[in-house]
Parts: C-alpha cells; structure tokens; sequence
C-alpha cells in the first residue's frame, strides 16, 4: 500500500469538496473531509473491486452512499478513479443540468448505483443489492465457474442508524447471513443539529452484534487500520454481514468548524482559503488534482482492466457451458406473458388477493426472475409463490422473501434488488400500511424502478378490523406520486392484466391495490379485452345501447356496481372500469375521446375512497360517490352500504342528474 500517494488523494478529494461546496455556497462538507482517507483506499487502495469502462459490470462490488447528503464525496472519487465524470462535472455541483446533483441519483450519474438522501435508505438499498447478490451466486455459479462474488458497501452515519428503516434492515441481514454486505459507519459523533450525545448513546458495536453481525471500530483516518478491516471484512465467510465502525473527525481539514456539529453542512466553506493553505493545496488553483494523483488512479484502472478482463474470460466460459442459465440471465419479461396465464372459469368468485394468488404461479413459471416477498403477511396477500422455496442463509437460491414486520425496509430492500437488475422484485403488505412503505415507493418513482407492490385489504371492504385497518385516503394519495402507477382491478381478469402491466414496464415502480372481499368477474367482455383494458388504464366495460346519454365510472370493488346500476338504468348508459389513472393518462387523445367521450358530460363515478381525484374524470356535470371519512367498525358489507358503496346509490345518483 503507498500512503504517501493516498494521502495525497485524500487531501486533494478534500480539496475538490470545500471548491464545490464554496463555488455554490450549497451543499455539505462534513462527510466529504471526514471520510476522506476511507474513500483512498476504497477507491485507490484495493478497497473496491471496479472498472470505470465497465459501470454495470456484473460482478463489481457495489458501493452505496447512504448518507447521500455527503455527495461531494462520491463525484470526487468517481472522478478520481476514472469515471465518465469529467472535472467541469464537480466544478457544476448542484447546477442545473450537471450530472452532480444535490444528492446523488443513479439515473443521472455513472457510478452511483442508488438515489440517496433520505437517510437510512441507501443501507436498505445495500441490503437489497447483498442480497440479490448471494442469490444470483446461488442461481449462476457452477462448480466451473464462478461468475457472481461481490461484495456490497455502504457508508453511512449516525443519521441513517437513527432512522428505523436502517435498524430494519440491519435485523433482516443479519438474519438471513448476508455476509457479502459491509456498512462502514462514520462515527463522528456528530449529528446536524448538535453533539451526537444530545440524541443517542447505544453502544454501536454491542448494537450490530445483538443482530448477528461482525463489529470492528478503528480509526477512520489511519490507512493500515481501514485498509485492514476491509480485507478481513470481505474474506471472512462466517455468514454474518460486518460493521467498520469509523472513528472520524467531521470537517477534517477545517479547523474553525472540525468536530462540531458547523462542518456538517456548508458552514466551513468561507474558511476554506486558510483551510486549503493548511492542507499544502496550492492557493491559485481550485479544484486541484496533482498529475501524482492521476497517475496512480491510472495504474489502478489499468489493474482493474485486468481484473475484469479475467472476469470476462470465465463468463463466457461459463456461458458456453451453460446457454440455459446464459440465456436466463439475460432474458427479458416475455412480451406474450398475459398469454401464459390462463383465463379464469366464467363462474369464478373471489378476492382480487385470491385471484393475485393464482396469477403469480402462472407469472413466476413464466418469469424466473420474479421473486416476492411479504412483510409477516403470506397468508393473506397470496403472493407465496408455490415450490419457489425460501430465501434465506442456507437456501440464498429461495424466491419467497420473509421480511417480517418490516414495511420500511422491505421497500428499501426491493429497491436494491431493482438497482441491481438481476431480478424482479415485489413486495406484498395491507394497503394502509403503504405509509410505512412510502418513503421507498417515492424513491423508485423517481429512479424508474420496476418495482411491484402487492397491497391488499384495499378499502372499507375490509371490514370488522375498522377504520385503523380501513384505507380510505391510501389510493388517492398514492396516485399523487409521479412515475407511480396505481392499478386496482375490479375483477380476476383485470387483476391478471395488472400483474402483466407490472411486469412489462420497466421505467417505474406499479402498485396493485387488491381486495379482501369476493368479487364477481365482470363478463360483459373477454378476459382478453379485460386485460388490454387494464394495460390501457381504463376501457369500455360495458358498451351503452342506442345514444350515449350516461357515463358511470368505477375501479376495484366498485365497478360491479356501476355495471348493476347500468343495467337497471336501462339503455344509453355506458359504464367505464378505471383501473390506473396513469395508465390512461399517458394513451393518446383520440383513445381518451373514445372512452371518455367530451360531448357526454353527464357522469358519475363510484370508489370506496376519498373522491377528490375523480373530478377530473367525472366534470363539475357530474357526480362523485366517494368515503370522504374513515370507516366504520362493522362486517364489512355493512360498512360499504352505510357508506354509499351500493348499486342503489349509484342508480338514485343518476336519477338526480
């Protein structure tokens, strides 16, 4: 190991922090100077195993900056280590249009593997990554050749560890074994506000223990030491995923605001001029790298071609041997797959959970790479995929998640795998924990993650549980988040079509909003139609006779409803099912015109939730039957009549217009 040359990088990545955060007078400080001597040698000492040439190498180690607001630290490295982020890059922190935004995000900058910032996230995200990692191992390595051994990093700080999606996701690995997972933890017993004292004091290696990892505390600024416990972290194969607890000083190099709770954010940047004097950078030029520094991440990268060069000889070694297991690995999600499920008999009767059950045997045969999870709830959101085994430390290959009551994590952890890409991930709870899951479903919105929600108990329909149990305001407020889509299917066939509207879309996450009480299917139409109509958003469910003179509208439970009332209404009513608000807002104008049509303003849509959404569908002409309050502790038939959720409202509602 050359110190010297590491020194050297740490105090000139030092260097390029306090320019970039001066140079906006935004940003944060603390990590970057802090941590400053862990990123040299995981990036310039042999810590990582990378090739910048190759970003998505399959079995790079994966690197996570969970405490994202520290994003100086990450840009400095990747362009130090020969990333396609050029100087000019950092020179643009937190400009319009630069590819080092705020926080870092995984669709806007080459290197950065999750969108960071939330604290706690990016260790839930690290998780998903080790864990699709041990199963990718399990399912692809052969005796022969092994083409999966990675290893997934994160670096984060007391914020994220106070998080409780962090504490989650620790429990979860370390109870499955993910010993291919090291979080290294700046401890610089400094939060935003104040002394880290005034908010915690847990024994952090006791802590990490108590859930069945290694834990090791160093000095965070000694090479020897980190250099060290990294090693030993990535060669001990033991089954329990490790901590390097990291002693640090925020704000290193500055000393008016070092070790104070000033360095996290921006508050040391107007030292910075004595700063970079004391830290030898010369004075007459910012964003300084010296031609040493270059060099040696050269020499790194040569090395690391090598590396990869050999990866590359053993992975198409192993593909010739093995086209099956090649062929899997790269496959997509078939284009046909609503024809590999099987239409549902005329007569069948059920929740759209029970028809999800049948459903995901048929896209689990037809997608290998699918793989669901629950949170302590198999049994009643029917996402268990039968013969799919267990994931877990003696069975990594198992394709059923158990994460216990962990929603938080659970969303985190789906949103690792998705980064990762290997697989396909979902993840099942009730409804009205969506808030629990929140934060997570907003982060793969926003890096365009095909993730699947399977949320069940949908509505008021739920019953005796009450209105705890009883989401009313959930969908709506889901709809709200963009690059989300929202489908809840009114019957066995619509629910199969959003299984398949899920599984093809690859730029977002999809949620399926399912019920608990028995639904009829709605045979007005083929099972074909039915699904096309869901991958459309909404559609004609039911055709009107003679003129059009009434539009009823409805998803989910409801839609039986509006298609009862039309039949009592008698002719000239059309009944529209609106599966996915976003679904159909993105179809072209003629189509929305053809199932929407503008002449007929005359419409009333029905949805055991709060109505406000629906205006822009139904027109100040027309009538909304919503739950504008919570539910009612009841059987829950009973609730859904004392709330309106009936034919006879729907048909007394078209009479008054």
């Amino acid at each position: 190991m050359n110190t010297a040359i590491l020194s050297q990088a740490a105090t000139q990545a030092r260097g390029l922090a306090m320019d970039a955060v001066h140079a906006c007078n935004s940003g944060h400080l603390g990590l970057p100077l802090g941590c400053a001597e862990i990123g040299a040698v995981l990036f310039g000492g042999g810590g990582l195993r990378y090739f910048p040439d190759a970003p998505k190498w399959l079995n790079r180690d994966r690197f996570i900056l969970s405490a994202g607001h520290g994003s100086m630290f990450l840009y400095s490295w990747l362009h130090l280590s020969g990333y396609a982020l050029p100087l000019d890059e950092l020179k643009r922190f937190r400009q319009l249009g630069s590819h080092t935004p705020g926080h870092p995000e995984s669709f806007e900058t080459v290197g950065v593997e999750a969108t960071t910032g939330p604290l706690g996230q990016g260790v839930g995200n690290a998780v998903g990554y080790a864990l699709s990692a041990k199963r990718a191992a399990a399912k692809f390595n052969t005796a022969e050749h092994v083409i999966f051994d990675q290893h997934v990093f994160a670096l984060l700080g007391d914020g994220c560890l106070q998080e409780g999606v962090a504490k989650e996701a620790i429990a979860f690995a370390g109870h499955v074994g993910l010993d291919n997972l090291v979080l290294i933890y700046d401890s610089n017993d400094v939060t935003l506000d104040a002394m880290a004292e005034k908010t915690q004091g847990e024994d952090a290696e006791g802590y990490f223990k108590s859930q069945q990892w290694d834990a090791v505390t160093i000095d965070g600024h000694d090479f020897a030491a980190i250099t060290a416990a990294i090693s030993k972290a990535k060669a001990d194969k033991n089954g329990r995923p490790k901590v390097i607890i990291a002693k640090t000083v925020i704000g290193k190099g500055i000393p008016q605001v070092a070790g104070t709770a000033a360095a996290h954010g921006e508050g040391g940047a107007k030292f910075i001029d004595e700063a970079r004097a004391g830290l030898g950078l010369p004075a007459d030029e910012h964003f300084y790298v010296s031609a040493d520094v270059y060099a040696h991440f050269a020499g790194v990268k040569e090395e690391s071609k090598k590396t990869y060069d050999a990866w590359q000889a053993t992975y198409n070694a192993w593909a010739a041997a093995n086209p099956e297991l090649a062929a899997e690995l790269t496959a997509g999600v078939p284009s046909d797959l609503s024809a590999k499920i099987p239409a549902f008999a005329a007569d069948y009767k059920d929740a759209t959970r029970g028809a999800g059950g049948v459903v995901i045997q048929a896209v689990a045969k037809a997608v290998p790479q699918f793989i669901t999870g629950s949170a302590d709830l198999y049994g009643s959101t029917k996402n268990y995929i039968k013969d799919g085994g267990d994931f877990s430390a003696k069975n990594p290959g198992g394709r059923n998640i158990w994460f216990g009551i962990r929603e938080h994590a659970m969303g985190a952890i789906c949103n690792g795998i998705a980064y990762d890409g290997l697989f396909r991930a979902s993840g099942a709870t009730f409804l009205v924990f969506a808030d629990y899951v929140r934060p997570s479903i907003r982060l793969a919105a926003l890096s365009k993650l095909p993730v699947t929600y399977i949320f069940t108990h949908d509505s008021v329909g739920v019953g005796e549980d009450g209105p705890t149990h009883q989401p009313v305001e959930t969908v709506s407020g889901l709809r709200v988040i963009p690059n989300l889509d929202v489908i809840r299917p009114a019957d066995a066939e619509e629910t199969a079509g959003a299984f398949v509207a899920s599984l093809l879309r690859t730029d977002g996450p999809t949620l399926l909003s399912l019920t608990r009480q028995a639904v009829p299917l709605m045979n007005e139409l083929s099972a074909d139609e039915r699904r096309e109509g869901v991958l459309k958003g909404a559609y004609i469910a039911k055709k009107e006779k003679g003129e059009l003179k009434l539009i009823l509208m409805g998803s989910g439970s409801e839609l039986q409803h509006a298609i009862a009332a039309a039949d009592e209404l008698g002719e000239g009513v059309r009944v529209v099912s609106v599966p996915c608000f976003e679904r159909f807002d993105r179809q072209a104008a003629d189509y929305q015109e053809s199932v929407l049509p503008a002449a007929c303003t005359k419409r009333i849509a029905i949805e055991a939730g709060v109505s406000g959404l629906w205006w822009k569908y139904v027109g100040l002409g027309g009538k909304v039957l919503g739950i504008d309050r919570f539910g009612l502790s009841a059987p829950g038939n009973t609730v859904m009549k004392e709330l309106g959720m009936t034919k006879d409202h729907v048909v007394a509602a078209a009479k008054a217009l």
